[in-house]
């Protein structure tokens, strides 16, 4: 009998394993299907009203607080409201409330996300109204590489030289060349813990040098010019050429200072601009943010006064990658089903 039992139990998880193959496959093929015929083109912008959203997140707890009576009376009031508008509207007494457009940059080593954000402020430029209207950017990043940075900040000033209004707001971090974004921003925000600065330079490679040498293999470099080359991988390095290296570091160093000077002269970059990190608190006395808020107050905080959008550039990603993505997140599920199925578990 109990040999039946096992033998059982084993067809039954092999059994179960099979059929959430077959539904996690068909559920995968079918949400490929659904998103190849939504995306019309290679490439979109999505736009969405914060002010519908936040005000839909608050309707879903009058619904459970408010008695009949009172959401009755609410409805009514929104109605009535609505019907002013659309009269002022039509008569041309209703002023233009300005326009929040509310972006986010999350960073990684390449700065990737620059190729979203170039675009975005493209699409802004063309609508928004200098004096008048905003841009907010979410800005999460510690950093990458610098020529990609600073594009991304160069896409942030082209929204300060057509005259909007550009605030970043930093939840988690902005460091090094996160930080060298923000400070394009005419202001910036962060979280009390928000990790801010860093306003340093680093290069490091390792050196193989001697591990070849260890296995008499040879290395051979041949190069045009003096600095062509100053340090290698796999080359022996001279001193000559760690100076050179550590002079390009200081030079990239100083362009990043004249930088932030440029958009934040009020602060003392000499005191700033030493590699350090500091939490918002700290970074509130040094005067590399301006006020101590998260995005999600600011943002709230402009809802009665201001119509609020939120921007996103997507690209279609290619029918190959998104089956290679798919199919990685399949096997995962299917490894977290086998292992639910079979292994031992306490009860």
């Amino acid at each position: 009998m109990s040999e039946f039992l096992t033998a059982y139990g084993l067809f039954l998880a092999k059994a179960v394993t099979w059929i959430t193959a077959i539904v996690l496959v068909s559920v995968f093929l079918i949400t490929l299907l659904r998103s190849a015929r939504s995306e019309a083109g290679p490439e979109r912008l999505d736009i969405r009203s914060l002010n519908r959203r936040y005000e839909g997140l608050a309707d879903a707890i009058r619904e459970e607080i408010l008695d009949g009576t009172a959401l009755k009376h609410l409805h009514k009031q929104r109605k009535t409201d609505a019907k002013l508008r659309a009269k002022r509207d039509k008569d041309g007494q209703r002023e233009a409330r300005p326009r929040v457009y509310t972006l986010q940059f999350r960073g990684d080593l390449q700065a990737s996300a620059v190729e979203s954000l170039r675009e975005e402020v493209s699409a802004v430029l063309q609508v928004a109204e200098a004096g008048r209207d905003e841009v907010v950017l979410r800005l999460d990043s510690e950093g990458g590489m610098v020529h990609g940075y600073g594009l991304a900040a160069s896409q942030l000033a082209r929204l300060r030289h057509a005259g909007v209004r550009l605030t970043v707001a930093v939840d988690k971090v902005a460091a090094s060349g996160g930080y060298m974004m923000a400070c394009v921003a005419d202001r910036i925000l962060a979280a009390p813990f928000a990790i801010v600065g860093s306003i340093g330079v680093v290069g490091q490679l390792p050196n193989f040098n001697r591990l070849l040498k260890r296995f008499d293999v040879d290395y051979e470099l041949h190069t045009a010019g003096d600095h062509k080359r100053t340090l290698t991988l796999f080359g022996e390095n001279s001193e000559a050429g760690r100076e050179k290296f550590r002079a390009e570091i200081e030079e990239t160093h100083r362009l990043f200072k004249r930088f932030i000077v440029e958009f934040r002269p009020q602060l003392d970059i000499d005191r700033v601009a030493t590699g350090e990190h500091w939490f918002g608190t700290q970074a509130l006395d040094l005067r590399l943010v301006d006020a101590l808020q998260t995005s999600d107050d600011y943002l709230l905080s402009r809802v009665k006064d201001a119509d609020l959008y939120s921007l996103q550039f997507r690209r279609r990603q290619p029918l190959a990658q998104r089956l290679s993505e798919g199919l990685v997140r399949l096997g995962i599920g299917l490894r977290r089903s086998v292992e639910e199925t079979t292994l031992p578990r306490w009860h």
